[in-house]
């Protein structure tokens, strides 16, 4: 008995197919190279000799139940292959052929062609063409937003509405009657919409009108009010009324206002003073409050009490945009919210020459509304849905749209 069969290693039968359909039974012991296995079994498909070593390195076997190309520098127990295991001899797909120079050149040609046209290239082919007389003013206008435009809207119209109703014979009482408006709705007034909004979720109505109250007529923050003190038993407790100084302060304001009214003989000059007066009570009722929890969640960044309610103001209450504002370098400025729009501008004098922003100006309740909207933003979907103030502030928007587009 030979040494080598004394000591050779158990013997596999292999079970190998082609792509071609051929099949046959191969037995290698286990110490086999994969090399010389594909050189056994490339002598069963491949017509002539084997001296030419592309004839093996260009065919691959793969392990048939793993799908795993075998390597040629390992032992069939090496990669694990067991008795009456099926290989699969494959031909090595071909490396595609390396483009020729002509066909590069062709291929970054047709590139080159597809390619846009830069600023140099569209201003030597427009150069002939006749120039439009555009206005710059106005283009520039139309870029910018309508939120950022109406604050300066609001802040211009306010100053017309003023001198329209201190023109009025009426003004005094006119402006005592806006003051009282003043003093009943922040209380009473809910915004009916918002409201059913809420109601419509499944909140009880009266919760729903003490979140509403809560967080300035803000369906979203009345929302999550709602879901956060869902559990409190105070939570359908009535809002705490006014402070007995306050409500004396006030009372006494309006029986101040009362037994002062316009007159013969008091003069012009009595009754501007006290349109002044009123106009300051107004304004001073009007004073923007920030959100208190957005307050409290910028000051434990780090940021001043001062810069957080700037910020806030500046970027209508927005607490996301208002951290951004303090990060940034604090465009538009505190003092840049109370500049108004250009008065000889397009679109103050088309809003001017409307007929229901003529006939809204004179009534007291859109001088409210004015006010209202420009120290607190997020009281605008209430007034929008006003049947009194609503027609002019749906103008106001229609008017620069329309500049807009042109």
């Amino acid at each position: 008995v030979q040494e080598e069969k004394i000591f050779a290693g158990k013997v596999l039968r292999l079970h190998v197919c082609t792509m071609e359909g051929a099949e046959w039974l191969e037995e290698v012991p286990e110490d086999t190279t994969v090399e010389k296995l594909k050189e056994r079994c490339l002598k069963h498909c491949v017509p002539g000799s084997l001296e030419d070593p592309k004839t093996v390195t260009h065919h691959k076997l793969i392990h048939a139940t793993s799908e795993k190309v075998l390597t040629d520098t390992k032992t069939v127990l090496e990669e694990n292959i067991q008795d009456r295991d099926v290989l699969l001899l494959i031909k090595k797909r071909a490396p595609p052929p390396l483009p020729k120079m002509a066909d590069v050149s062709a291929e970054e040609k047709r590139k080159q062609e597809q390619k846009a046209p830069d600023k140099d290239a569209i201003l030597k082919a427009t150069a002939n063409l006749p120039s439009r007389n555009v206005d710059r003013t106005v283009a520039h206008h139309n870029m910018r937003d309508f939120q950022t435009e109406l604050r300066k809207i609001l802040v211009s119209l306010i100053e017309v509405a003023q001198k329209l109703l201190a023109l009025n014979p009426d003004a005094v009482e006119l402006f005592k009657k806006a003051n009282a408006m003043l003093d009943e709705d922040e209380e009473d007034r809910v915004d009916e919409i918002a409201l059913r909004q809420l109601t419509e979720m499944g909140f009880p109505e009266s919760r729903a009108v003490k979140a509403l109250r809560l967080n300035h007529m803000s369906v979203t923050q009345a929302m999550e009010w709602l879901i956060e003190h869902a559990d409190d038993p105070t939570v359908d407790a009535p809002l705490p009324g006014q402070t007995p100084s306050e409500a004396t302060a006030e009372a006494g304001a309006s029986s101040a206002e009362a037994t002062a009214g316009p007159s013969s003989e008091t003069g012009g000059e009595e009754a501007k003073d006290e349109l002044t007066e009123i106009f300051k009570k107004i304004r001073r009722k009007r004073e923007f409050r920030p959100d208190p929890r957005a307050v409290i969640a910028l000051m434990e960044m780090g940021f001043d009490e001062k810069e957080v309610v700037d910020a806030l103001r500046v970027n209508n209450n927005q607490q996301n945009a208002a951290c951004e504002w303090l990060l940034g370098d604090r465009k538009p400025s505190p003092e840049d919210l109370d500049k108004g729009i250009d008065t000889n501008s397009p679109l103050f004098q088309a809003i001017l020459e409307n007929p229901v922003v003529q006939l809204g100006l004179t009534n007291p309740k859109t001088l409210l509304a004015f006010e209202d909207m420009l120290e607190n933003p997020l009281n605008s979907t209430q007034w929008m849905n006003d049947p009194e103030t609503g027609p002019v502030m749906l103008q106001i928007s229609r008017i620069f749209q329309t500049l807009n587009r042109t």
